[in-house]
């Protein structure tokens, strides 16, 4: 899962996005609301949340929102898209409701976010120093990264078309997986179909001939976590897909060759921008790459685009991911769904993402 830039503060605003008011004629000008439809809430419809008593008792009278309300009661509708008056960016909508939230073995152990959704250790890591792994710590890590790999390259095996989002085997070799629960995320995988950008929810939408996903795999192994994605075409896809997939993976490439002691972190970005550039391509700027060790996001902070203010440089022992984002066009700006993850172009072209 990407970080976003800047401080802890600014970790919770963006992965925690503002809900507005849900209201179809909401008098208030649709300003940040958080009284949440009841009967939403039971059923597992996330992001019904009203500014006040008024639009929510005239939002729940209306047919619109009743309907969100009938299709997850009924056994007969299918899937359902419970934000009915969010204005999306793109063509794709969630396919709601979520599969029960995965049950992890208790001998597997897991890291401290996992039962309250609260990443206390790091809270502590961001106003400490960047850390420096020793020979022990860097073992660990190179084994969780492996596994990882096995399982990201077993996810990418079952994309095609007709197919739902994949379960990934993490518990299967006796790892958590990392994004679950953390900071109330409530799945174990993340899938950005086309105009996502990072952080989709897996739901009930199956992909499509021309869709393209990326599959973001995280685990928590012996105490320390994995996190790498990769984006794959679904079938044949659109020529503008498949540049928008290379391009996006040699920014990557080409900004792991400058990896080295006394490297300055600022540079990845300027390694980065000019190839997503001259492919017609932008590079999102409010999620970055991030510190990972026994913390799944810490410092170093990872801009992936030019002229970018980090501090610092590379040192001997040190891990972190460069992961960056690259959307068609010229727009770089991010738009959040109301189920408060999920990171689209605000435009609707396409996005894809590499990490390692």
């Amino acid at each position: 899962m990407s970080e976003p830039t800047s401080t802890p503060s600014t970790v919770t605003t963006v992965t925690s996005a503002v809900i507005l008011c849900q209201s179809d004629n909401c008098a208030n000008g649709k300003p940040p609301a958080r009284l949440e439809c009841p009967t939403c809430h039971k059923l597992g419809i996330s992001g019904s949340f009203f500014c006040e008593q008024a639009c929510f008792k005239q939002n729940c009278r209306s047919k619109s929102h009743k309907k969100v309300h009938d299709a997850a009661n009924s056994t007969v509708a299918g899937p359902f898209n419970p934000f009915p008056s969010f204005r999306f960016t793109g063509s794709l909508r969630p396919a709601y409701p979520l599969s029960p939230r995965r049950a992890v073995p208790d001998h597997i152990p897991r890291p401290d976010y996992a039962e309250d959704g609260i990443p206390y250790s790091e809270q502590k890591g961001y106003s400490a120093p960047i850390k420096i792994l020793n020979e022990t710590e860097k073992q660990a890590m190179r084994v969780a990264c492996r596994l990882g790999r096995e399982v990201l390259d077993l996810a990418a095996s079952h994309v095609k078309p007709g197919t739902l989002s994949y379960m990934p085997p993490t518990i299967e070799r006796g790892a958590y997986p990392s994004p679950l629960n953390y900071r109330n995320f409530p799945k174990s995988v993340c899938t950005s179909v086309n105009e996502v950008i990072c952080h989709g929810i897996p739901d009930q939408r199956k992909l499509v001939e021309g869709d393209i996903v990326n599959l973001d795999i995280s685990l928590y192994y012996n105490g320390f976590h994995a996190d790498l994605n990769a984006t794959y075409p679904v079938g044949k896809v659109a020529e503008e897909s498949e540049i928008l997939i290379r391009t996006t993976r040699q920014c990557l490439d080409e900004a792991i060759k400058i990896c080295r002691p006394g490297a300055l972190f600022r540079d990845l970005g300027k390694a980065i921008e000019p190839i997503a550039r001259a492919n017609g391509c932008s590079v999102v700027r409010m999620y970055t790459g991030h510190g990972i060790h026994n913390l799944f996001h810490c410092l170093p902070n990872i801009p992936h685009y030019a002229k970018n203010k980090a501090t610092g440089q590379m040192k001997e022992g040190m891990c972190f991911t460069i992961e960056p984002m690259i959307n068609l066009g010229k727009n770089y700006d991010v738009e959040h769904w109301p189920d408060e993850w999920t990171a689209v172009t605000v435009d609707g072209k396409r996005s894809a993402q590499f990490e390692e």
